[in-house]
């Protein structure tokens, strides 16, 4: 195979032992979303109390994924801290690309949420450290399907999830029915499909890790998805993705959303409402699982102050300078990452979607089973994933804007994750 391998904050700061570092620049590349962008406000006081200037790179995922890959595998030195996530995070730290995090006592490792900790290790060492966790799941206007008369149930089938979309549906007042994630690409586009292919029955690769996108189960959950999309989603559809439908959403012009757990955090619309993942018949790998974390390109000249602002910024003390910060507040506090955020009556007073996350992530199953052989929950756990993804995130983007049919996009990407495959050994 291939070798792909605030004054509160300013006391947070200080809680972390982060003073004892001279000053110096750090260097981040990180992915363009909302507690990202926010991070950058908060450690304003890293800074001031510290004196580690922070340079700033936010990209969109995607070119987040492409810039960060290329430069940390060849050494390119570029950053000196780097957003990756549970995809890469094993497997970079076991081809030595990026650092073990070893953090003290007062970070409370043990509070970290299992499936987080666990996602971003590999043989018990963490690689990566996790900024926000999310899962996925429906968010849905209830204002909109109470006037419809039609209920969304935890764990719905997807017939009802279309019935609801159906009932919702009505462009000539700008509400579509259902926003769903189509711009290509393995994090975009391919991160729902993905969980709905699952839901179906199917899965990436067989048990001889040979690509099945030709099977049935696959057929019929992206003739399902473009059919969906098609008749009850917003015109443009393969051009968006997270950004794009938060954006949408709190617009009112989405009748329901299923996608990250995070996007909650930053829900403005009224009348907001959750469910678990719909299926069709098999939940297991319904709701993806993911993190958004820090890691250390290896050899990075600025490595223990990198080490330093990561444990700050992944820790108890930031989820307090976020919540004492006069611009954000409890209701804006990175979730998905820490059991101890969950317990805080300040954060349950804002969060209403806090149980329904909290469920999510907790149901979620990334481990290998008999019909999906592979560990990940909306990607496979190989060197080989991003390159396979990104492949067939195109082929599926071409089959919902209409330049292809789903049996032609299906056929033309089981060829392209074929040749993948092949050339990297695995048949």
């Amino acid at each position: 195979m291939k070798s792909f391998f605030n004054t509160a904050a300013a006391v947070a700061v200080a809680a972390t032992g982060a003073t004892s570092i001279s000053a110096q620049d750090l260097t981040i590349a990180i992915v363009n979303n909302g507690h990202m962008i926010n991070m950058q406000k908060v450690a304003e006081a890293y800074t001031a109390d510290t004196g580690v200037n922070l340079n700033w790179v936010s990209l969109e995922e995607g070119v987040l994924r492409e810039q960060v890959t290329s430069d940390t595998a060849t050494g390119g030195g570029q950053y000196d801290i780097i957003n990756i996530g549970m995809q890469e995070a094993p497997i970079w730290g076991a081809a030595g690309w990026i650092e073990p995090l070893n953090f003290g006592a007062d970070y409370d490792v043990d509070d970290m949420l299992p499936a987080m900790r666990n996602g971003l290790s590999h043989d018990g060492t963490l690689y990566a450290a996790p900024f926000y966790g999310e899962s996925s799941m429906v968010m849905y206007r209830k204002d909109l399907t109470d006037a419809a008369g039609v209920v969304v149930r935890d764990n719905d089938t997807w017939a009802n999830v279309k019935g609801a979309a159906m009932a919702m549906h009505d462009p000539d007042n700008g509400v579509y029915g259902a926003c769903l994630r189509g711009k290509p690409g393995w994090g975009d586009n391919m991160a729902f499909v993905t969980t709905m292919v699952n839901s179906f029955g199917g899965a990436w690769f067989d048990a001889d890790m040979r690509p099945a996108l030709n099977s049935a189960a696959w057929n019929e959950a992206i003739n399902f998805y473009v059919d969906l999309l098609g008749n009850y989603g917003p015109p443009g559809s393969e051009g968006n993705s997270f950004n794009e439908i938060l954006a949408l959403y709190n617009e009112g012009k989405c009748g329901m959303w299923i996608d990250a757990t995070i996007a909650a955090s930053f829900l403005t619309v009224d009348g907001v409402a959750y469910a678990q993942s719909p299926n069709a018949g098999n939940p297991v790998g319904a709701n993806w699982l993911w993190a958004w974390a820090m890691a250390v390109p290896t050899g990075s000249p600025n490595s223990e102050a990198a080490h330093a602002f990561i444990e700050w910024a992944t820790s108890k003390a930031y989820i307090q300078a976020v919540a004492n910060h006069p611009d954000f507040g409890w209701g804006s506090v990175p979730t998905g990452t820490r059991a101890s955020t969950y317990a805080y009556p300040e954060f349950q007073a804002v969060a209403g979607f806090a149980a329904a996350e909290m469920a999510a992530i907790e149901s979620a199953a990334p481990a290998a089973t008999d019909m999906k052989p592979y560990v990940g929950v909306q990607f496979a756990a190989i060197p080989e994933f991003p390159e396979v993804g990104s492949a067939v995130a195109q082929e599926i983007a071409a089959a919902l804007s209409g330049a292809k049919t789903v049996e032609e996009a299906l056929a033309a990407s089981q060829a392209a994750a074929t040749a993948i495959m092949a050339e990297a050994g695995y048949f």
